[in-house]
């Protein structure tokens, strides 16, 4: 029959195809030199990485050699997304890992001070943030977005800690089996988890708009996707692992792990939550399954961390544009924004310590440890870019927060710690089990 052919869909253009391969080729050969001799003098990888898309982006090759800068990054939509698809990727899969590596014994171990000293930690960075979101100039706020949606996402921004450049720190500092070390990383969880929750729901409210109905969705949607991942998710999981796990080769549980991620980010992608929450989700799903053999997840987190994160962060560092703190107001509210993270996160995370009846010098540690935000900030400016709740300049103030924070707890960490005595951390952990088998006794009698 006439007309029930069509014609085949073209493929990606000759030259669409070299710049792309060229743009995945120098942001990779940039970003790990750079991430490289950024390990090299104690510094996170994540910097060096950043700095890669910061070199060829606007904020440098576009002024030293324009011409070069056009051909390597041109301005058509269809080229860019090329390039964040796979950055997209790697962002997926990498919050993943973050969710499968994710230790919740450490809670358990520590709950109720590692509670104390996040929930601090998180509340008043939230509300600090949100606070400056409307005192910020309205000209950093992008047209059409709502002055409420973007205070809450700076907030969001504000509030969260990065896990995976905590543990990396504490482990290139020998600190990860002091008891210092563990408690940081159980508040850090904590820390993670209602990070991630928190990004899905603002984003739930970016896109659909602030209305009684929207925001109950917004918080509903993100429960029913934790309770549906527990009560259904869970045991397919577990199914899953276990058969992939029969064969001795890696490739049936890199396949399944794989596949169990990109369906879950793409299941919340569906919801209009964001796909990374998802892909969080699955990963806690997947490190508490009891099924996964981490030996022969290893080839994929090397893949992942060497190449698909390294892509990841050199394109988030192509969107800043560093030229625009030399605009007066720009410099202005990344100097406040930058003060109000530090401050924010550092006495809400003291203070937590000191309830819990710490001393001045492990609470120190613990406010530099909560305080490094790395990754998570990354993702959450990216997000917010994407959905237009940011632009250029805020994303920029927001990407500057995650890299200074980053640089500024591996020094404090090592003045504090210096300083704390390992009988008292012992002392602490005492009275930590006390208090957890006190609780755990039944009521007495009356």
């Amino acid at each position: 029959m006439v007309g029930m052919s069509s014609a085949p869909v073209p493929t990606i253009p000759h030259h669409s195809l070299l710049v792309f391969l060229l743009q995945v080729a120098v942001l990779l050969l940039l970003a790990t030199a750079l991430g490289q001799l950024a390990a090299r003098f104690h510094l996170p990888a994540i910097v060096g990485e950043l700095l890669a898309g910061v070199i060829v982006g606007p904020s440098l090759l576009s002024h030293v050699w324009p011409a070069l800068a056009d051909w390597l990054l041109p301005k058509e939509p269809g080229q860019l997304h090329l390039l964040d698809a796979v950055g997209q990727l790697g962002v997926v899969l990498l919050v993943g890992i973050t969710g499968m590596e994710l230790k919740f014994d450490l809670v358990r171990r520590r709950g109720a001070t590692a509670v104390r000293v996040s929930l601090a930690g998180l509340l008043l960075p939230l509300g600090l943030g949100v606070g400056m979101g409307y005192l910020l100039p309205a000209s950093l706020i992008p047209g059409g977005t709502s002055p409420t949606v973007f205070s809450l996402f700076l907030g969001v921004a504000m509030c969260v800690t990065a896990i995976p450049v905590i543990a990396k720190t504490l482990i290139d500092m020998n600190l990860l089996h002091r008891d210092i070390g563990q408690l940081t990383l159980a508040a850090g969880v904590f820390d993670d988890v209602v990070g991630w929750f928190l990004l899905s729901i603002v984003s739930a409210m970016a896109t659909a708009g602030l209305t009684t109905g929207t925001i109950a969705t917004a918080l509903l949607y993100p429960v029913g996707v934790v309770v549906t991942a527990w009560l259904v998710g869970r045991p397919l999981v577990k199914w899953a692992l276990r058969a992939a796990g029969r064969s001795a080769s890696p490739a049936p549980t890199i396949a399944v792990v794989t596949l169990i991620v990109l369906l879950g980010a793409a299941a919340t992608q569906a919801l209009r939550l964001e796909a990374v929450f998802g892909a969080f989700v699955c990963g806690v799903l997947i490190g508490t399954s009891g099924e996964l053999d981490g030996k022969k997840l290893a080839p994929l987190r090397t893949t992942v961390l060497a190449f698909l994160a390294p892509v990841f962060f050199a394109t988030a560092g192509i969107r800043m544009d560093l030229s625009a703190l030399a605009r007066p107001t720009v410099l202005a509210t990344a100097c406040a924004v930058l003060a109000v993270a530090i401050l924010g996160k550092f006495v809400g995370a003291y203070v937590g310590a000191k309830m819990s009846g710490l001393g001045r010098w492990e609470a120190l540690a613990l406010g530099a440890g909560m305080n490094c935000r790395g990754v998570i900030e990354i993702v959450v400016a990216m997000v917010g870019l994407q959905l237009g709740v940011l632009g250029a300049e805020t994303y920029t103030i927001i990407i500057l927060v995650a890299i200074v924070t980053s640089l500024m707890a591996p020094p404090i960490l090592r003045f504090a710690t210096a300083r704390i005595d390992e009988n008292a951390e012992a002392e602490m952990a005492r009275a930590d089990t006390m208090t957890r088998d006190l609780a755990s006794q039944p009521p007495a009698s009356v």
